[in-house]
């Protein structure tokens, strides 16, 4: 569901850049995309096949299914449904049975009580100097709003977040929380950060404000709800205050099958979990790329579905972490920030993130902001640089992420400059008045095709190593060429293709071409 106007901005820079002069509902032949299915099937099979053999005897101790153990490298999925599985269902679940009742007896003050809960959850785990910590930067960020200057919400906000970034500060705050357990340091930058985030939205949502301000307690209703306090996913101070606001749903009904809808979104994140586990046993792809010797040893086809499905997991992981949270917002009449599109589906820059929060707020405060229609050159330029400036700050600052910054905001800005180019006679009058508008698409999964593995090899060096991007690039760009480069690529352009069909299915759902009249009609009107 969307609901930002910042989304439609982006969907309209995405038809400006590849679907301009052509038709999204241009088809293919039936037997053309059943040939791209095979070919692509094939290649996914002949590629897990390579994994799973490279994988029988190297990974790390874990748990055991049919006699195989599991890959446990991603700490994040280890804490969240082994190690710390318990305990954070515990805190889920006592929110649920907590704001229920309380909502049931005081539907009105339901945010205040998601408040309370969440202090005192917060306060239990992680001791009253930690409450003290984000209070400060809250009051901080708070008297800063009561101004109403953008930009200097922005310079608190980000010289805020800043100190949990960057040395000495960081290892002076660290000092708050108290105690200590495996989970701590996770749950002590994670509240943290996404309190910065959520003090900025609510900064720059008073400065929009025309008639006063919101109140500091508005602020600690918003920052202290507690499934979105240490893991996020952001929402926007403007859509939690509409969300929560008696006016909105003052009885707090549903809307019909809403239920049904819940249950079944829970059910299927039960499910992926069960599945990603059972892969985990078989698919040691978070494991292998550690191990270099190992990765000489293995074929191109096996490098490149590594690095394609090392993206494809994260996304999942993604969508399972925030799928879970986002059902129990919705339990509490919340429209929560819906998960990413997934890695399969993106052939463009513009589309890429694994957290839909944060590529929310950024997109609102800095991209859109910055950028209005993301046509001109120099402004897009200067909106993605500032967006990854600030989304290199949020990651922490280091060599990769700096690297990894450099080329999606290079790629992203690549997109418009080529768009642009091909958009100047003679190049569009050639594809508008000869050219086909079936081999139009063809040729332009040609371009995407490359765009998809830029986008592969620019990510997953953020969720691997740099180490193993550069391998993954020598080998297909330079070592496999030509044979493994253009079947790499010509596997790809046959899954553009699909994810073109698939788009084209869509876009004649949600927008139906008119039915000519028939003999009789036209003998009606006469």
């Amino acid at each position: 569901m969307v609901n930002f106007s910042t989304e439609c901005n982006r969907i309209l820079m995405l038809r400006l850049l590849f679907r301009l002069t052509m038709g999204i509902k241009t088809a293919l032949p039936k037997t053309e995309l059943y040939f791209y299915t095979a070919v692509l099937s094939l290649a996914l099979l002949w590629a897990g096949s390579w994994i799973i053999e490279a994988s029988s005897e190297n990974v790390k101790p874990g748990w055991h299914y049919f006699g195989r153990k599991m890959d446990v490298s991603d700490f994040e999925w280890v804490m969240w449904f082994t190690t710390f599985r318990n305990h954070i269902l515990f805190a889920l679940s006592g929110h649920v049975i907590f704001a229920k009742i309380c909502s049931m007896l005081s539907p009105k003050n339901r945010s205040l009580i998601y408040m309370l809960y969440g202090s005192l959850a917060v306060l239990i785990t992680m001791g009253w100097t930690y409450i003290t910590l984000i209070l400060s930067h809250c009051i901080i960020l708070y008297s800063v709003a009561l101004v109403k200057r953008k930009w200097l919400c922005f310079v608190a906000g980000l010289t805020s977040l800043a100190t949990f970034k960057m040395e000495p500060f960081k290892t002076w705050q660290e000092g708050f929380a108290t105690g200590s357990f495996d989970l701590q340091d996770v749950l002590f930058y994670g509240g943290c950060g996404f309190s910065i985030m959520r003090c900025m939205s609510f900064a720059l949502e008073n400065c929009e404000k025309k008639d006063g301000n919101y109140s500091f307690l508005d602020l600690i209703k918003y920052n202290f709800y507690l499934p979105f306090f240490f893991f996020g996913p952001v929402m926007t101070f403007d859509r939690f205050h509409q969300q929560v606001s008696p006016a909105n749903n003052p009885n707090l009904t549903r809307k019909e099958r809403e239920m049904w809808n819940i249950t079944i979104h829970a059910l299927v994140h039960l499910g992926a979990i069960l599945v990603v586990d059972v892969f985990f046993h078989f698919l040691y792809i978070l494991t292998i790329p550690n191990d270099l010797k190992l990765l000489k040893q293995l074929s191109d086809w096996s490098l490149a579905g590594l690095a394609y499905s090392n993206l494809v997991y994260d996304w999942v992981k993604s969508a399972v972490l925030f799928g879970v949270i986002n059902t129990v917002s919705r339990l509490d009449h919340l429209d929560p920030p819906q998960p990413p599109k997934c890695i399969t589906m993106l052939y463009v820059f513009a589309e890429t993130h694994f957290d839909r929060g944060i590529n929310d707020w950024l997109c609102k405060y800095v991209y859109d902001y910055i950028g209005e229609n993301h046509d001109a050159i120099f402004k897009e330029l200067l909106a993605t640089i500032c967006t990854f400036a600030v989304t290199t700050l949020w990651l922490g600052p280091c060599e990769l992420v700096y690297i990894w910054s450099f080329f999606n905001c290079f790629g992203l800005n690549f997109e418009l400059w080529v768009a642009k180019f091909f958009s100047l006679p003679p190049f569009s009058t050639i594809e508008k008045n000869l050219m086909p508008e079936a081999m139009s698409r063809r040729i332009r999964g040609l371009f995407n095709a490359v765009n998809f593995w830029q986008i592969v090899l620019y990510n997953v060096l953020a969720l691997n190593s740099l180490d193993f991007a550069q391998l993954v690039a020598k080998r297909l760009l330079f070592k496999g060429f030509p044979l493994s480069t253009l079947s790499v690529l010509f596997v790809t352009y046959c899954g553009v293709q699909l994810i073109k069909e698939r788009e084209r299915k869509q876009a004649l759902l949600d927008d139906p071409e008119p039915v000519p009249p028939t003999e009789a009609d036209k003998q009606k009107a006469e």
